[in-house]
């Protein structure tokens, strides 16, 4: 790839991501060094109660654990950016390529790349990244990160059990990877929706003008123009808004499956749960300063509404139709909700009922 064209400077956001992800706690402490042993350990085990608890087996063969760094979480997620925007690069190239602004525009996007993906680097405790596939890089391949330096921090900070806590992060991590791994379709499905959103980004003036109407009207009648999800949502063409549509509610789904799942199947061996929840959620809400005003540029606490919706919406479909039911979500992608059924979910009950009918 011509990176000389590339719209954003990774090489400058990975630096200025590093530099904003500050000081590292507890690297040069001995217990440190004992993560990964036990994320090992902990990740095989928590692999086994989801696969019990909810029926998903891998296909993609036994989880791998990997203990990072915040700036070596950084520098996968820089390279996941990298393979995820290879589509739109070329176009974005053409537009700019030409350009005496194209060097100073690569230079701002990479900062801004960089601030944001630095905060992130202080705040993500665990991560499993279906992006990076690389066939020459089997071992890039299908990982479930830890961030070691914010999972030894936050158990320093509130007392936690440490073999609890890892435990149960263990537990979200695999859940999504059992999601991606042992549902076949899921993952393909998940990046055509991707592609379909960027594709469809088109650099308009026009479209930001409109945009910006649309703020100053938002903001004289009181309401928040980035509560539906931050800035990516505002800008994002009615193309996109569909594809946004589909993959939010693919995304609640998965994120309210995910902490449903940590929740049951750790039930028996996560006594301090609940207060890992109540903690985690009160840290998340307590944000101030540049860290509220970042969480709802990037549309963070609307992600955070929409996982709380998923959780809602499998409890709602369990109770009117039991398991059997919420398991007709994994069938096919037609049968995965939307964000407008997510919030409703008996249009969605309705919509899968009908269709069984029909098929019947």
């Amino acid at each position: 790839m011509d990176f000389a064209a590339d719209p954003v400077d990774w090489r400058l956001a990975e630096r200025v991501a590093t530099r904003v992800g500050g000081h590292e706690p507890f690297l040069d402490s001995y217990h440190f060094h004992k993560l990964a042993p036990d994320l090992t350990e902990l990740t095989a085990q928590a692999e086994e109660l989801v696969a019990a608890e909810t029926g998903l087996m891998s296909m993609s063969g036994a989880a791998r654990a990997k203990v990072v760094t915040r700036a070596e979480w950084v520098k996968a997620n820089v390279a996941s950016f990298q393979r995820l925007l290879r589509p739109v690069i070329g176009k974005m190239a053409e537009r700019t390529s030409f350009s005496w602004l194209a060097p100073v525009t690569q230079r701002v996007s990479g900062a801004e790349m960089g601030a944001v993906l630095g905060w992130m680097s202080t705040r993500v405790l665990g991560q499993y990244d279906l992006l990076i596939i690389e066939d020459d890089r089997p071992e890039d391949q299908d990982m479930v990160y830890y961030v070691g330096p914010n999972v030894m921090a936050l158990e320093h900070k509130h007392g936690f059990d440490p073999h609890q806590f890892r435990l149960w992060l263990a537990l979200h991590e695999t859940t999504h990877r059992a999601q991606f791994t042992g549902i076949e379709w899921l993952r393909p499905h998940f990046l055509s929706l991707v592609e379909e959103a960027l594709d469809a980004a088109e650099p308009d003036v026009e479209h930001f003008r409109f945009v910006a109407r649309q703020v100053i009207e938002a903001r004289r009648r009181g309401d928040d123009p980035l509560a539906d999800g931050g800035l990516p949502a505002l800008l994002a063409t009615p193309e996109q808004k569909a594809a946004l549509d589909r993959i939010g509610g693919m995304m609640s789904l998965l994120e309210g499956h995910g902490d449903i799942t940590m929740d049951r199947a750790g039930a028996s061996h996560i006594p301090d749960a609940s207060r890992f929840a109540r903690v985690l959620r009160h840290r998340r809400n307590s944000a101030r300063g540049i860290s509220k005003l970042l969480q709802r540029i990037i549309g963070i606490e609307a992600k955070l509404n929409q996982y709380a919706a998923g959780e809602a919406f499998i409890e709602t479909v369990e109770a009117r139709g039991g398991p059997d039911l919420l398991n007709r979500v994994w069938e096919s992608p037609d049968r995965l909700p939307t964000m407008t059924e997510v919030r409703n979910p008996q249009q969605w009950i309705d919509r899968v009922n009908g269709a069984h009918a029909l098929s019947a």
